[in-house]
């Protein structure tokens, strides 16, 4: 990929079409043998442009990748977690934590629990062994905070605007509380683990995408849609589309808020919040008392303008979160990838 737009040139040559794709197919995408004709159908272009536009717009950083977007608590045994690295040893803690390749997200924050990672495996088994492993080895202790309760997650937004924060122009989001078993895997056929090791990365850049998935897995083109349809119904798709790249396009300022919500308050107040248009990520993670993490609830809102972004956790805390509350601004991205299921059985 060449160098990403900065935050004041990436709408530079961006028409009507483009900000068409660009918003209104981060999910949706179409999945038919020839996908790009149906977009193309849509916008009034030709198959070969749709296609071009997106190549470009992938080139110029404003998509991160094409593709599915994958559920890892699903598919496998996930985990959010954190450690306290020591400022003279950071760098080395997060050279340690980013060589598993089952680390795809590490991000600083502004807080003592400083570096917050995303730990993907396959199995409960091999995730716990691995945060044992990097506790081992850094002499940090590990946070370990997997999903409860997930009461709304999506990263689909509008870029092509001037919100200070995301959606601020979408009127209304609806949240619906799913629990996370730690323990329970998706069953998956043969065929869906193919496509889903196949997909990890992202669909071909191609006018036959899916026709391609199929060569590569040894399988009808119709038996791969059939399958990717059914993992998208059964969660462990989350959407299909073009992913955007929210740090291009300017919503930069993107601060977690964790908060101490009463037990018996945390659905309807989970629900509730996740509705809220401006609150991208709402979940119930565990606390951890003996680590001296009280918090329960996490929210995340992305904005472009910090003070935006404030006010709007002002807001949450006086109108919907009237309770103790911590702001964790991310400072530095560490590492970004998908999560990995190289071996999805076990791994």
């Amino acid at each position: 990929m060449s160098t990403p737009a900065t935050d004041d040139d990436w709408r530079a040559g961006i028409d009507d079409i483009d900000a068409a794709l660009i918003d209104g197919y981060q999910s949706g995408f179409p999945v038919t043998e020839r996908p790009f004709r149906t977009v193309a159908d849509d916008l009034g272009i030709t198959e070969s442009e749709a296609l071009t536009r997106v190549e470009d717009l992938y080139e110029q950083g404003i998509f991160r990748r094409f593709g599915a977007v994958l559920n890892p608590p699903v598919i496998g045994a996930s985990t959010l977690a954190a450690v306290s690295a020591p400022d003279d040893r950071f760098e080395e803690v997060a050279e340690t934590i980013n060589g598993y390749r089952q680390v795809n997200h590490n991000y600083r924050r502004d807080h003592e629990w400083n570096m917050w990672f995303v730990v993907t495996a396959g199995s409960l088994e091999t995730r716990n062994a691995i945060l044992e492993e990097i506790a081992a080895e850094t002499g940090c202790e590990v946070l370990n905070l997997p999903m409860l309760t997930d009461f709304y997650i999506d990263l689909e937004f509008p870029v092509v605007n001037g919100d200070r924060f995301a959606r601020e122009s979408v009127s209304e989001t609806t949240a619906d509380a799913t629990r996370i078993s730690e323990t329970a895997a998706a069953d998956l056929s043969p065929l869906d683990e193919a496509i889903l090791l196949e997909i990890q990365d992202g669909l071909p850049l191609t006018e036959t995408p899916y026709r391609d998935v199929a060569a590569a897995v040894d399988a009808p083109v119709a038996s791969v849609c059939e399958s990717i349809e059914a993992l998208r119904a059964d969660g462990c798709i989350k959407r299909i589309g073009c992913v955007v790249n929210h740090i291009v396009t300017g919503f930069d300022a993107n601060c977690m808020v964790v908060w101490d919500v009463p037990d018996e308050d945390l659905d309807t107040r989970g629900e509730a919040v996740g509705e809220l248009p401006y609150v991208t990520l709402c979940y119930n993670r565990p606390r951890r008392p003996d680590q001296d993490w009280p918090y329960n609830l996490f929210t995340m809102i992305h904005g472009r303008d910090p003070d935006a972004v404030d006010e709007k956790i002002d807001e949450l805390a006086d109108e919907a979160l009237p309770y103790d509350h911590e702001r964790l601004y991310s400072t530095e991205t560490l590492k970004q990838t998908g999560a990995r299921y190289d071996e999805i059985l076990g791994s």
